[in-house]
Protein backbone atom coordinates (compact mmCIF):
# COMPACT_ATOMS: atom_id res chain seq x y z
CA UNK A 1 0.00 0.00 0.00
CA UNK A 2 1.03 3.59 -1.05
CA UNK A 3 0.10 6.83 0.05
CA UNK A 4 -0.46 9.01 -3.03
CA UNK A 5 -1.31 12.71 -3.17
CA UNK A 6 -4.57 14.03 -4.84
CA UNK A 7 -2.51 14.95 -8.12
CA UNK A 8 -1.41 11.41 -7.69
CA UNK A 9 -4.73 10.17 -7.62
CA UNK A 10 -6.38 12.66 -10.46
CA UNK A 11 -3.25 11.15 -12.78
CA UNK A 12 -4.32 7.60 -12.32
CA UNK A 13 -8.53 8.69 -12.77
CA UNK A 14 -7.14 10.52 -16.03
CA UNK A 15 -5.29 7.87 -17.45
CA UNK A 16 -6.86 4.59 -16.79
CA UNK A 17 -7.19 2.75 -19.98
CA UNK A 18 -10.60 1.01 -20.13
CA UNK A 19 -12.72 0.44 -16.97
CA UNK A 20 -13.26 2.47 -13.78
CA UNK A 21 -14.85 1.36 -11.23
CA UNK A 22 -16.31 3.22 -7.51
CA UNK A 23 -17.57 1.77 -4.64
CA UNK A 24 -19.47 4.23 -2.80
CA UNK A 25 -20.09 3.36 0.88
CA UNK A 26 -19.96 6.69 2.85
CA UNK A 27 -23.16 8.46 4.22
CA UNK A 28 -22.24 11.67 2.73
CA UNK A 29 -18.78 13.51 1.85
CA UNK A 30 -17.27 16.51 3.50
CA UNK A 31 -16.45 18.27 0.19
CA UNK A 32 -15.60 21.99 0.28
CA UNK A 33 -16.79 22.55 -3.76
CA UNK A 34 -19.65 20.87 -2.64
CA UNK A 35 -20.72 22.53 0.39
CA UNK A 36 -23.06 25.66 -0.51
CA UNK A 37 -24.95 23.67 -3.25
CA UNK A 38 -25.61 20.58 -0.93
CA UNK A 39 -26.73 23.28 1.67
CA UNK A 40 -29.03 24.87 -0.60
CA UNK A 41 -30.36 21.21 -1.31
CA UNK A 42 -31.20 21.08 1.91
CA UNK A 43 -32.85 24.42 2.57
CA UNK A 44 -35.34 23.63 -0.86
CA UNK A 45 -33.05 25.57 -3.27
CA UNK A 46 -32.25 22.88 -5.53
CA UNK A 47 -29.90 24.06 -8.00
CA UNK A 48 -27.81 23.00 -11.28
CA UNK A 49 -24.51 20.85 -9.99
CA UNK A 50 -22.73 22.47 -13.35
CA UNK A 51 -21.83 25.63 -11.73
CA UNK A 52 -19.69 24.27 -9.72
CA UNK A 53 -16.26 24.27 -11.61
CA UNK A 54 -15.14 21.04 -10.14
CA UNK A 55 -18.03 18.73 -11.09
CA UNK A 56 -18.42 20.73 -14.19
CA UNK A 57 -15.01 19.82 -15.10
CA UNK A 58 -15.32 15.92 -14.56
CA UNK A 59 -18.26 15.69 -16.84
CA UNK A 60 -16.74 16.42 -19.83
CA UNK A 61 -13.19 13.91 -18.26
CA UNK A 62 -16.31 11.39 -18.33
CA UNK A 63 -17.62 11.99 -21.68
CA UNK A 64 -14.29 12.24 -23.27
CA UNK A 65 -13.46 9.04 -21.59
CA UNK A 66 -16.15 6.72 -22.88
CA UNK A 67 -15.95 8.27 -26.55
CA UNK A 68 -12.38 6.79 -26.08
CA UNK A 69 -13.97 3.54 -25.03
CA UNK A 70 -13.42 3.57 -21.33
CA UNK A 71 -16.25 2.32 -19.11
CA UNK A 72 -16.78 4.55 -15.66
CA UNK A 73 -19.74 2.83 -13.61
CA UNK A 74 -19.95 2.91 -9.92
CA UNK A 75 -22.46 1.61 -6.85
CA UNK A 76 -23.27 3.94 -3.80
CA UNK A 77 -24.47 1.72 -0.93
CA UNK A 78 -27.12 4.12 0.40
CA UNK A 79 -28.74 4.04 3.65
CA UNK A 80 -33.15 3.09 3.48
CA UNK A 81 -34.04 5.81 3.63
CA UNK A 82 -31.50 7.68 2.25
CA UNK A 83 -29.36 10.26 3.97
CA UNK A 84 -30.02 14.10 2.76
CA UNK A 85 -26.88 13.83 1.11
CA UNK A 86 -27.20 10.68 -0.40
CA UNK A 87 -30.32 12.15 -1.85
CA UNK A 88 -28.65 14.81 -3.55
CA UNK A 89 -26.37 12.70 -5.07
CA UNK A 90 -29.22 10.98 -6.72
CA UNK A 91 -30.34 14.00 -8.14
CA UNK A 92 -26.69 15.15 -9.10
CA UNK A 93 -26.15 11.79 -10.76
CA UNK A 94 -28.41 12.61 -13.30
CA UNK A 95 -25.71 14.77 -15.16
CA UNK A 96 -23.28 12.31 -14.56
CA UNK A 97 -25.30 9.31 -16.10
CA UNK A 98 -25.88 11.98 -18.92
CA UNK A 99 -22.20 12.07 -19.52
CA UNK A 100 -21.62 8.13 -19.92
CA UNK A 101 -21.18 6.92 -16.30
CA UNK A 102 -23.30 4.02 -15.05
CA UNK A 103 -24.16 4.38 -11.56
CA UNK A 104 -26.03 1.70 -9.90
CA UNK A 105 -27.42 2.06 -6.25
CA UNK A 106 -27.89 -0.82 -3.44
CA UNK A 107 -29.00 -0.46 0.22
CA UNK A 108 -27.30 -1.42 2.86
CA UNK A 109 -29.31 -4.56 3.59
CA UNK A 110 -29.16 -5.34 -0.49
CA UNK A 111 -25.42 -5.01 0.09
CA UNK A 112 -25.36 -7.01 3.02
CA UNK A 113 -27.69 -9.37 1.25
CA UNK A 114 -25.03 -10.22 -1.19
CA UNK A 115 -21.75 -10.87 1.77
CA UNK A 116 -20.42 -7.05 0.55
CA UNK A 117 -20.22 -5.59 4.01
CA UNK A 118 -19.21 -5.63 6.02
CA UNK A 119 -16.37 -7.04 4.50
CA UNK A 120 -15.62 -4.81 1.91
CA UNK A 121 -13.79 -2.26 4.58
CA UNK A 122 -14.35 1.04 6.22
CA UNK A 123 -13.57 3.15 3.25
CA UNK A 124 -14.28 3.74 -0.83
CA UNK A 125 -12.53 2.92 -4.00
CA UNK A 126 -11.97 3.06 -7.41
CA UNK A 127 -10.38 -0.07 -9.09
CA UNK A 128 -9.14 1.07 -12.17
CA UNK A 129 -8.35 -1.74 -15.43
CA UNK A 130 -8.68 -4.07 -12.69
CA UNK A 131 -4.63 -3.98 -12.17
CA UNK A 132 -4.99 -0.83 -9.88
CA UNK A 133 -6.81 -0.13 -6.39
CA UNK A 134 -7.59 3.56 -5.41
CA UNK A 135 -8.51 3.73 -1.44
CA UNK A 136 -9.60 6.60 -0.01
CA UNK A 137 -10.55 6.76 3.94
CA UNK A 138 -12.61 9.29 5.33
CA UNK A 139 -12.95 10.17 9.56
CA UNK A 140 -15.82 10.93 11.03
CA UNK A 141 -16.97 13.79 9.96
CA UNK A 142 -16.38 12.39 6.02
CA UNK A 143 -13.65 14.21 5.02
CA UNK A 144 -11.01 11.63 2.90
CA UNK A 145 -8.00 11.72 5.10
CA UNK A 146 -6.08 9.48 3.32
CA UNK A 147 -5.66 8.06 -0.61
CA UNK A 148 -3.74 4.59 -1.09
CA UNK A 149 -3.00 2.86 -4.41
CA UNK A 150 -3.01 -0.90 -4.12
CA UNK A 151 -1.28 -3.02 -6.27
CA UNK A 152 -0.65 -6.31 -4.74
CA UNK A 153 -2.94 -9.33 -5.86
CA UNK A 154 -4.91 -10.19 -2.72
CA UNK A 155 -5.60 -6.17 -2.88
CA UNK A 156 -6.65 -6.80 -6.27
CA UNK A 157 -8.86 -9.68 -5.88
CA UNK A 158 -10.33 -8.45 -3.16
CA UNK A 159 -11.81 -5.36 -5.19
CA UNK A 160 -12.22 -7.47 -8.01
CA UNK A 161 -14.60 -9.60 -5.84
CA UNK A 162 -16.20 -6.51 -3.87
CA UNK A 163 -17.28 -5.22 -7.46
CA UNK A 164 -19.15 -8.42 -8.37
CA UNK A 165 -20.71 -7.95 -5.11
CA UNK A 166 -21.80 -4.53 -5.22
CA UNK A 167 -22.79 -5.56 -8.76
CA UNK A 168 -25.27 -8.07 -7.51
CA UNK A 169 -26.51 -6.02 -4.49
CA UNK A 170 -27.38 -3.13 -7.34
CA UNK A 171 -29.72 -5.56 -8.96
CA UNK A 172 -27.14 -6.21 -12.12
Amino acid sequence: MQAITGGEFGHYMRTFESSAFRLEQQTGYAVDYEAEQFAAFRAGDVRDPREMPEFAAWLPTVADHVEQGRRISRVRIHQEPPTDYQRWTRYVGHWNVEAGEDIRYATTAQAHRVGLLPDAGPYDWWLLDTVRVLRMTFNDENVCIERHLLTDEASLEHARTWRELAIRAAGG
